[in-house]
Parts: C-alpha cells; structure tokens; sequence
C-alpha cells in the first residue's frame, strides 16, 4: 500500500499522488473509447426513463433547452477535434502516447478535456429530451467513468511525453469546467 503525500508531492515509492490512488480497476484505463462510453450511457438514460417520475415540461421549452444543449455541447465536441487537427496530433484517446503536441489555444483555454465536455453536454441534452428524473444520473455516471478510467490515465502520460509545459498547463486550466 502506498503512503500519502501532501497534495503534489511525490508519495514514498516516487509516484505522483494521483498514480497512487489506482484501484484493482486499472485494467479498464483506456479500453473503451469515450464515444462507445457516452453511447452506452445514452442507452442505458433510455432504457431508465420510463422507470422513475416523469417530468411535465413545456415541449417547446424541452426540445429548445435540448438543442441549445447539444450546441453547446457540439462547440466543446468540434473545438476539440479542429484544435488537434490544427496541430496535427492524435486524436485516439486511447493511445495518448501518440500525442505529438501540447494543444493549449482556443477551446483548451476553458477546459482541459472539452471533448469529453462536450459528451456531457449531448448527455444531458438527451436528458431533458428524455423528460424524466432518472437520466439525469446519465451524465454524472459518464463524467465519474470518464475521469476516472480516461482523463487520469491521460494525465499520467501526458506528464509523462510533455513534463513542465504539461503541469503548467494543468495548473492553469481546469480539467471540466
């Protein structure tokens, strides 16, 4: 077991401490691709929906919120992509190695991972389209998988193929919003 170590200080064995706290669950890092994630939660606020309280609004104010969601969340979701095209590095999440260069202009001014942003906005968009209570969970249960089995994964390499830029970058923008 590893010791603790007062927040960014390196625990006894050298590790950073968000290397430390890895669970049994490691096997799953990087294993699904986000998209397959988001796609699945999506089904399954579906499938929830007609299991718990339905909620009685407007329709032109429910599909507006929606569309308006999913703009928003399509702006994080293309953002992102254009931004890496621009610099020419991968965008496979899933071998976050691969990167060839530390995006840190346009979208990723706001937030460190607006793909994933924008995953959670179409989510939540897709909830209110859903008009129930129980696919609201869909979104939190997306972003708690996401961070936990995609974004610290990444992080760790990132640290990794970029060091001081990288940590800088972390220090200055937030990982969601």
């Amino acid at each position: 077991m590893h010791g603790r170590a007062p927040p960014g200080q390196p625990v006894q064995d050298g590790r950073h401490p968000i290397d430390a706290t890895e669970t049994h669950m490691h096997w799953l890092e990087h294993k699904i691709p986000p998209p397959v994630v988001g796609a699945t939660v999506a089904l399954l606020m579906w499938l929830a929906a007609p299991l718990g309280p339905v909620l009685t609004w407007d329709s032109g104010t429910r599909v507006a919120t929606a569309v308006l969601l999913v703009a928003v969340g399509l702006g994080f979701d293309l953002g992102g992509l254009l931004a890496f095209r621009a610099a020419r590095t991968t965008i496979n999440p899933l071998a976050p190695q691969r990167a060839s260069a530390l995006v840190t202009g346009g979208v990723y001014r706001l937030t460190r991972n607006p793909m994933y942003v924008g995953m959670g906005f179409l989510l939540l968009a897709w909830a209110v389209q859903l008009a129930a209570v129980l696919p609201f969970l869909g979104p939190l249960v997306f972003g708690l998988y996401i961070n936990r089995f995609q974004i610290l994964p990444e992080e760790r390499v990132l640290r990794q193929v970029f060091g001081a830029p990288y940590a800088q970058y972390m220090q200055r923008v937030r990982r969601w919003l």
